[in-house]
């Protein structure tokens, strides 16, 4: 009774109206394509006769199908046999024309061939631009009848999901939703038919005996990855239906129903598209309807707007209207996207939606959940069957891979958030990954990853990436800590608290979050200085790696600075950690200008910050439950002793005290025959600084033959540091006027 009911509630079958580019075989015969190519005709040549002798077998074939009998034996009727092998010779390099699925299709689901045939034709089914929808209304129809057999059926459902979005217009289609989910009984077939529910439910397809039947069936097969989709959709669109909870992910939803069909269209979108075009959005005719990704991912329209779009603008619709769905494909400005909010439709291709700025804007404004789960959906499921190291022989989809893996960084960006499906996508496939292909694309995706406990990410992201560290180039290396500099910009941004949580009860309720962020936080920055530890022993204290390690504790320190001087009142996040032996004492000793005027900007830094997180502490009256500890405090005098000692005293060899340090017996230091060697580090023998010591005698003493450095004191002395400080040693002036007494006071 609910079906008869259902049905009839339908609005009536609207005749099919399609573009008369879209139907005629003679200008595919040609081959034109469907967005107004010019004709390619090459009558001339052997490939030219060969095609037309294709084309004349083809038409043959369909003329063929039309009209052939019931219960034909393949191996028996030769004419068969002809016509089947000119449509799959045609169909797997050039595509089908839109003429073509009526008569297959019909054929197909008929009864009239064996199931070896049906299927063969199904397999075949591959659109050279778009599939009507009423060769697809059509079939569901001798579907519905049961001619065929299970098989068969079952293989049409692959082929609808896996063509879903070639489908040129889908209202009668939705108008079908009853029926397909009357389908849902037949256990084989229920996997595939939830995952084309998945696709055509709208909120107002979620219905009370729906949920209740998709109960029962879960009851009766147990937790199914299909039935859970459904349901998380269904409870999305109306949580007051879908009162049980449910799994919070589930990695993989439904099977990959492209297998038969892949290949081919692949070939056949390389051949009939073979140039990447830009990404658009509009009315025309979509040059492809891939339903994963490709070089022309496009909004597909609606089929109220597909068939009536110029007669609504012939008639000027009012396009702020309230009264119905406002179709994508109209939205073209921001003011339309305002007044049209709440009831725009999203598109079936949500690849489309990663490449529309104004339907970002939407997934900013309005957080719905339905949107993400499609999103989160498609997105793992392309990312883990098109991986070119993930998946045998898919190399040469390298270039499409980098696209696509681009594209969704740029939606990140604009969103300012990491999908998850696509963090599943990194930990899964960081083990497996050699660290060249799509280089670029993988670490900058890494940088978006969403924070989690470190227990997580030191067996998923941190393991597998110091393996390809270690193993790697320097540049490779290079590009690794530029990537855990943002990610750790990006956790600092995303992750902090709003100024009104300053009260005593919000703060306490507060406590193991903020424990946990500033957790997974030191751990990030403590990997960073393991690894970079190491990789300066490989790669014999390079300068160029150098200076990307010292760029991170800057990112650190200035994070750390806004969160102790300014943002510490505010926020209640005190973070501050230096960097190891291994990395501060190879950049106090580098030969650069540029790496050791950098440290001395990073200490400056910290000293700021230290001063102002003491002088929190003493002033509060409340111990703080988060503080910094003794021990940086310690470790950070030890390194200004240090700096201080080889720029400025000379005295470095006897008082440094870091157990990494620098310190020296008298001697081993005469044993090395250096004369002079206690200022062998001060910033004028410093291997560093001397240039500009030999810059700043060549201007002084123009006239002497041979350079004396020992001139450089008292006065002079003076005279030289305002020289540094004029060739844009900014980090040196701001350590030495901070942490120097004598130059401070002055």
């Amino acid at each position: 009774e609910k079906m008869q009911q259902e049905r009839s509630s339908q609005t009536p079958k609207q005749p099919l109206q399609v573009r008369k580019s879209q139907t005629d075989l003679s200008a595919w015969r040609k081959g034109r394509t469907t967005n107004g190519e010019k004709s390619v005709q090459n009558h001339q040549s052997p490939d030219g006769q060969k095609n037309d002798s294709e084309q004349g077998s083809f038409e043959q074939a369909l003329s063929y199908f039309k009209k052939v009998p019931d219960r034909v034996s393949l191996r028996k009727n030769t004419a068969l046999q002809k016509s089947l092998a000119a449509v799959e010779t045609i169909a797997l390099q050039r595509g089908l024309p839109p003429e073509g699925f009526h008569v297959l299709l019909k054929v197909a689901l008929s009864g009239k061939l064996a199931d070896a045939v049906n299927a063969r034709l199904l397999k075949c089914l591959v659109p050279a631009s778009v599939v009507p929808e009423g060769a697809v209304v059509s079939a569901v129809s001798l579907l519905c009848v049961s001619k065929c057999s299970s098989n068969v059926q079952l293989l049409f459902i692959r082929w609808l999901i896996t063509m879903f979005d070639y489908i040129d217009s889908k209202e009668q289609l939705h108008a079908l939703y009853a029926v397909f989910f009357h389908l849902l009984q037949d256990e084989k077939m229920c996997p595939y038919v939830c995952h084309l529910l998945y696709l055509l439910t709208r909120k107002e397809n979620v219905k009370p005996f729906r949920v209740r039947r998709l109960l029962e069936l879960q009851a009766k097969m147990g937790m199914q990855c299909h039935l859970q989709a459904l349901l998380s959709l269904y409870k999305l669109f109306c949580p007051e239906l879908v009162t049980i909870t449910l799994p919070g992910k589930t990695k993989n939803f439904f099977k990959n129903s492209e297998g038969p069909w892949k290949a081919a269209m692949n070939t056949v979108r390389q051949r009939n598209f073979p140039v990447h075009q830009p990404l658009l959005l509009g009315t025309a005719q979509p040059q492809s309807r891939k339903r994963k990704w490709n070089a022309q991912l496009i909004v597909p329209a609606s089929s109220t707007s597909r068939n009536n779009l110029e007669e609504n603008r012939g008639s000027h619709v009012d396009l702020y209207s309230t009264s119905q769905s406002f179709p994508v494909e109209q939205l073209q400005t921001f003011p339309q996207l305002l007044h049209n909010i709440h009831r725009l439709e999203f598109p079936s291709q949500m690849a489309s939606v990663l490449t529309n700025p104004l339907l970002l804007h939407y997934m900013n404004c309005v957080k719905d959940e339905s949107v993400y789960l499609r999103l989160h959906f498609w997105m793992s499921q392309a990312l883990q069957e098109e991986c070119t190291w993930c998946v045998a022989d898919n190399h040469q989809n390298e270039e499409e891979f980098k696209i696509f893996l681009e594209t969704i960084y740029k939606t990140e960006c604009f969103l300012q958030e990491g999908f998850s499906s696509c963090e599943e996508f990194l930990y899964k496939s960081l083990p497996l990954w050699d660290g060249v292909c799509c280089q670029s694309q993988v670490l900058k995706l890494v940088s978006w990853i969403p924070l989690r406990s470190f227990s997580g990410m030191k067996s998923q992201l941190y393991d597998p990436l110091a393996q390809l560290f270690f193993t790697s180039s320097l540049y490779f290396k290079c590009g690794v800590l530029e990537s855990l500099t943002e990610l750790l910009q990006n956790w600092l941004n995303c992750h902090m608290f709003c100024p009104d949580s300053e009260s005593e009860s919000q703060v306490h309720s507060l406590d193991t979050t903020l424990s946990g962020l500033l957790n997974a936080l030191a751990e990030l920055i403590n990997f960073v200085g393991r690894i970079s530890t190491a990789a300066l022993r490989l790669e014999r204290k390079s300068s160029f790696l150098l200076h990307f390690i010292l760029s991170f504790y800057e990112t650190v320190g200035f994070a750390s600075f806004l969160q102790v001087c300014d943002i510490y009142l505010r926020y209640n996040l005190p973070l501050l950690i230096l960097p190891p032996a291994g990395i501060f004492y190879p950049a106090l000793l580098s030969m650069s200008p540029v790496i050791l005027n950098q440290l001395c900007y990073l200490m400056y830094r910290y000293r700021t910050n230290l001063v102002a997180a003491k002088k929190n502490e003493l002033s509060k009256k409340k111990s703080l439950q988060f503080k910094i500890s003794s021990q940086t405090y310690r470790e950070y005098n030890q390194y200004v002793i240090a700096m201080v000692g080889c720029l400025w005293t000379s005295n470095v060899f006897q008082k440094d005290t870091h157990p990494q340090g620098l310190r020296m017996d008298e001697e081993l230091l005469k044993a090395t025959a250096v004369q002079d060697y206690k200022t062998s580090f001060n910033i004028v023998y410093h291997p560093a600084m001397i240039g500009y010591a030999v810059q700043f005698l060549q201007q002084a003493f123009p006239d002497e033959a041979t350079l004396n450095f020992s001139l450089i004191k008292g006065k002079r002395w003076n005279w030289y540091l305002e020289f540094l400080y004029a060739q844009g040693l900014e980090g040196l002036k701001a350590f030495i006027e901070s942490s120097i007494n004598r130059v401070s006071r002055a």
